[in-house]
């Protein structure tokens, strides 16, 4: 099978497609035929090195996380999917950018009917991550306000439109120019990170989703009730700090699983959540695709055009 490998840890100019043999699957697994796979900052910290004492890989590595395809072959003790089923989801050991993957069954869903194979690619890590920072580890109920930091970004804007749709009071920060774009996703109150400091302006938070870290999240307790909670997914919160103010504060991990997938699908199908597919990349031009994303400049000194909103995702297959 065709699939895009690093021989070693670099970046975009060390990405190779090439031709390798397709994996087997365990009994929990099934065998995928990958149509599109859309591209993360993670696999891209993954595959620069700087990752690999906490998230350890050997080379050569495939990249590739979240993906879109049919299953062709089932293990015999998955359940609930069947050969011919069109599934999205998360591979946890990545390898999703090659025409053929083996996905642990409790991190796949039917995917939405709603969609195709590209749009279907871009949703599960991020909004998956949006979805269990916002209810499995901040419990966030209708009513309460929420703050997002990094709220333009892809997992911030279904931060926001998640928060949103569960009848909170959604506060966001993120570059002014992208004020409009989260209004519409569903924001109340849009603090400009430029201009703004969201700390004079802000009080009463139940709940702040913090995708920044560093001043960011410091800032941030001095907006929080008493009791409430702080999830964060870049930085470790200091808990010293937290216990000063009366809060809660954790650092997530995201796990992928059929149940949550399954209830982004009905929202997605149900038009409540909005899809951004900034650029879409043929396997041909993934260093394009993580330049892009990362901001990495290549050996020969170009850079990656910015898209804009929403995922860069690759298009694996017809």
């Amino acid at each position: 099978m065709k699939a895009i490998r690093l021989h070693e840890f670099g970046g975009p100019e060390n990405l190779k497609i090439e031709e390798t043999d397709q994996p087997s699957i365990t009994d929990s697994q099934v065998f995928v035929k990958v149509y599109a796979a859309s591209v993360n900052q993670y696999e891209i910290k993954v595959a620069s090195g700087m990752m690999q004492k906490m998230v350890p890989v050997e080379l050569p590595f495939i990249p590739g996380s979240d993906f879109a395809g049919v299953i062709e072959k089932v293990g015999k003790n998955v359940t609930g999917f069947k050969a011919g089923d069109e599934v999205y989801g998360q591979s946890a050991k990545f390898a999703a950018y090659a025409e053929y993957l083996a996905a642990e069954s409790a991190a796949i869903a039917l995917k939405p009917r709603s969609l195709d194979w590209v749009q279907a690619a871009s949703v599960p890590v991020v909004a998956l991550t949006a979805y269990q920072a916002l209810f499995l580890h901040g419990h966030l109920k209708a009513g309460q306000t929420v703050l997002i930091h990094g709220a333009a970004g892809a997992v911030g804007a279904y931060a926001v439109q998640l928060a949103k749709n569960g009848g909170a009071h959604v506060m966001a920060t993120a570059s002014g120019v992208d004020a409009d774009f989260l209004h519409r996703m569903g924001a109340e109150k849009v603090f400009a990170y430029e201009t703004d400091k969201f700390e004079d302006q802000l009080q009463g938070v139940d709940l702040v989703v913090d995708l920044i870290g560093g001043e960011t999240q410091k800032r941030s307790y001095a907006v929080m009730k008493e009791g409430g909670k702080l999830v964060a997914t870049s930085q470790p919160p200091n808990e010293e700090e937290a216990k000063k103010h009366g809060v809660s504060a954790i650092m997530m991990n995201m796990k992928a699983n059929t149940e949550d997938l399954n209830e982004l699908a009905v929202l997605i199908d149900e038009g409540i959540l909005h899809i951004d597919v900034a650029k879409v990349y043929p396997m041909e031009e993934v260093a394009e695709a993580w330049r892009a994303i990362a901001g990495n400049i290549a050996k020969d000194g170009s850079k990656g055009k910015k898209i804009g909103h929403g995922k860069a995702v690759l298009q694996i297959a017809d």
